[in-house]
Order: C-alpha cells, then sequence, then structure tokens
C-alpha cells in the first residue's frame, strides 16, 4: 500500500521547486542579483581604500619607530664611546 502523505509531500515539493526555479530565474529577479552585486562591490571598493589608508599609516609608524631605535642606537654608542675614552 502507498503511503499518500509521502507522494503529496513530494508532488509539492516538486511543483514548490519548479516555481522557485521560474522565480529565480526571471527578470525581475535578474535585477535584483544586479543590484546586490553592484552594491557588494561599492563595499568592496569602500573596504579596499580603507584598509591602503590603515597600512599608510602603519608603513609611516613603522618608519617613525624605525627611526627612533636608530637615534636611540646612536646616542647608546656615543655614550659608549665616551665611556671607554676616560
Amino acid at each position: 500500500m502507498m503511503d499518500w502523505k509521502n507522494i503529496a509531500i513530494f508532488a509539492g515539493g516538486t511543483l514548490l521547486g519548479s516555481a522557485g526555479f521560474k522565480l529565480l530565474a526571471s527578470q525581475d529577479a535578474r535585477k535584483v542579483y544586479t543590484h546586490a552585486t553592484a552594491a557588494a562591490l561599492r563595499c568592496r571598493d569602500s573596504v579596499m581604500t580603507t584598509v591602503t589608508q590603515v597600512q599608510e599609516a602603519a608603513g609611516d609608524i613603522l618608519a617613525d619607530a624605525k627611526e627612533i631605535n636608530e637615534t636611540r642606537a646612536a646616542a647608546a654608542e656615543t655614550v659608549e664611546d665616551a665611556a671607554g675614552e676616560a
């Protein structure tokens, strides 16, 4: 004996799947996908601009830190040279 409930569920799922596929392939859906993709690309551009600014700032900080360390190393050499001569 067949279980009519399972058959009905299968048939309903098939119909909904077919209707869903038609809906997703419609011209209106394409417009939605296009606008969503355009928004994602704008978001990516904004994020990349921010990332570039952060990288530039980090590069400036690194250069300043290296300069500070070089100045301290030069000062330490001067103190060591003065102590060695005395």
